[in-house]
């Protein structure tokens, strides 16, 4: 799930997370969008456009990488890069690196706290609007937090805060 920028409105993005989209929106431009375009054309000689499978789920896929080198593009251009000095290690913050323990099951877990333009749990980045993301921000280590996420309610300890 990706969030949709406002116009007009600030994205607060790590100076990773702004690398990590510079680098799709190139892969997207300079790759993709001709693999999708060499599709097109090869598809064109399969016969009547109307009819043509390979022609639709190629045009299809133009649409999609079309649509994410705009939205990415718009990403950019509100983005504001995190400066290093604007991150907290006495609470959490966006640009965190936080370490909790859950309360639960012993289990620790560090992860970074994101805007949700950069967000992957999958790679422990989480978003500052996430139910967990939320009920860290703002306090501080050695407190205990809440969240109610889709699964039930955890409890972590915040062990360590970082830069």
């Amino acid at each position: 799930m990706k969030a949709t920028p406002v116009n007009g409105q600030e994205i607060v993005l790590t100076a990773e997370g702004y690398a990590r989209i510079e680098k799709e929106l190139e892969h997207l431009s300079k790759v993709e969008r001709k693999a999708v375009a060499d599709r097109i054309r090869e598809a064109k000689d399969f016969g009547e456009l109307t009819e043509n499978a390979e022609y639709e789920d190629a045009k299809s896929e133009q649409a999609l990488i079309e649509g994410r080198i705009l939205e990415l593009r718009q990403i950019l251009s509100q983005a504001v890069i995190l400066k290093e000095e604007d991150i907290s290690t006495e609470h959490v913050s966006i640009g965190s690196y936080v370490r909790v323990r859950d309360l639960d099951t012993g289990e620790e877990w560090e992860f970074r706290v994101v805007s949700p333009f950069e967000a992957d749990p999958d790679e422990d980045r989480i978003s500052h609007e996430s139910p967990i993301g939320e009920a860290l921000l703002g306090h501080r280590a050695g407190e205990v937090v809440e969240a109610n996420i889709p699964a039930g309610k955890v409890r972590y300890q915040i062990l360590q805060i970082r830069k």
